[in-house]
């Protein structure tokens, strides 16, 4: 099940990462008095109550002059509005209700998001109360008072939100199909492997890096089982990131990636594995779906018998965080192993899924413990105790400790590598949960 999606926008320097920082708990976004200095969407999961979900900053609305206000305006509007399930409009009470305010309030007003206004930098109720009453002239509901720098407020603004979240008790139609987010640098071939799955032009090809604004869902059939393939917009390098809606197609990939079940990312065959691939796999890694990574135009490659060992070890080397991940070399524009995907993205959920038997996994981790001595530390000696899997989607196992510190992150991957070893898992990322257990210490 996705997690909602939560858009935090506003015009510059009303406390957007302010409050994002606090709601995320560490200091994520920049912050600064001058204004546009968020420049680049960033997100984290938050959790309220029993509620979890994604939340993105934005950069405020910035008008390269003035006759440009309502264009660029509506284009950032636009974009968080689309993407978002609910949408946090902030407003600054020191500064009062603006000309830039309402003009952003017109726009969110009239889609069929909800909207959850919040007054920032009300740092003394009793002083600023009377001026909040200035923002229901926006006519888009109560405004809520809030202190991002002090976290007052929290609790109401957060109830507000949550309420307005999407009821995820129905099913639709396309629950039990397979979804496969395409993600990857721009001009990268995204939307020519979607079209040629799909036979028929579904998404505007172009030389021209950037074409795909949105993510676009298509329906595939293949060996009479259905897909839905996700297109997103390509990714850019900050200091490539020119255009407005080019700027928020971060919160396009962080949207498909959530509603995927696997994740292809796409590589340029011609250009090899780059850092900025890697930061693009890492939005699929930390969401624990399934990786499979296509390095595209591999027809237009100088090719000899050491080329494609080579690639995988280069991938490997950038991409070291997940080394599980498959890889399959294809050409988008021929139609070259492209078939091959169907079956890889088949293994890749089976193994997403997959469950291991109690009993089986706690054999393995002795006979991998017997093999080599938990780390030891003034003494002490780490036993494991137990281990079970609790959950899948990502496959997630808690081991039972003597003493947690002594879980050190080498042993659980090494723990990690012998059950792979055992059960395969390729293509997807395994959790370690380390818990401490009262016993002989």
């Amino acid at each position: 099940m996705s997690k909602p999606i939560v858009a935090i926008v506003g015009r510059p320097n009303v406390g957007k990462s302010t409050l994002f920082n606090a709601l995320a708990g560490e200091r994520i976004s920049i912050v600064n008095d001058m204004p546009g200095v968020t420049r680049d969407r960033i997100y984290c999961d938050v959790t309220w109550l029993d509620k979890t979900f994604t939340m993105i900053d934005t950069g405020g609305i910035e008008p390269e002059s003035d006759d440009l206000i309502l264009t660029e305006m509506r284009n950032q509007a636009m974009i968080a509005m689309d993407t978002a399930d609910v949408i946090m409009f902030i407003v600054d009470i020191k500064s009062g209700l603006t000309d830039a305010d309402r003009g952003v309030c017109d726009l969110l007003r009239r889609t069929h998001k909800p909207v959850v206004l919040v007054v920032n930098k009300v740092d003394d109720f009793n002083k600023y109360m009377n001026d909040v009453y200035e923002f229901y002239n926006l006519g888009i509901g109560d405004p809520i008072p809030i202190s991002a720098t002090s976290k007052i407020g929290f609790g109401d603004m957060l109830e507000r939100l949550v309420s307005d979240f999407p009821d995820n008790v129905k099913k639709d139609d396309d629950e039990d199909t397979p979804k496969i987010a395409i993600i990857g640098k721009p001009n990268v071939g995204k939307s020519s492997l979607v079209n040629y799955l799909a036979g028929e032009k579904r998404a505007i090809v172009s030389d021209i890096a950037g074409t795909t604004r949105d993510a676009i869902d298509t329906k595939v059939k293949y060996n009479k089982k259905d897909y839905i393939f996700i297109d997103t917009a390509g990714l850019r390098r900050k200091s490539k990131i020119k255009e407005v809606l080019e700027r928020y197609s971060i919160i396009r990939a962080v949207a498909a990636v959530e509603k995927s079940d696997v994740v292809i990312i796409m590589i340029d065959g011609t250009e090899g594995v780059t850092e900025q691939d890697a930061k693009i796999a890492g939005i699929a890694h930390e969401r624990g779906k399934g990786i499979i990574i296509a390095v595209n135009k591999w027809d237009a490659v100088e090719k000899n018998d050491k080329t494609m060992k080579e690639m995988k070890d280069k991938i490997h080397q950038t991409l070291s965080f997940m080394p599980y991940a498959c890889i399959i070399f294809i050409s988008a524009k021929t139609g070259q192993r492209t078939g091959k995907i169907f079956d890889t993205i088949d293994l890749v959920m089976e193994n997403n899924s997959r469950r291991v038997p109690t009993g089986l996994l706690n054999e393995i981790i002795a006979e991998a413990v017997a093999m080599q001595q938990p780390p030891m530390d003034k003494g002490k000696r780490l036993r494991i105790y137990y281990a079970t899997q609790v959950s899948v989607k990502p496959p997630t196992f808690i081991l039972f400790v003597n003493y947690k510190y002594l879980m050190h992150f080498s042993y659980v991957r090494y723990i990690e590598n012998r059950i792979r070893d055992a059960f395969g898992f390729e293509g997807t990322t395994l959790h370690f949960i380390t818990r401490e257990k009262d016993g002989d210490k």
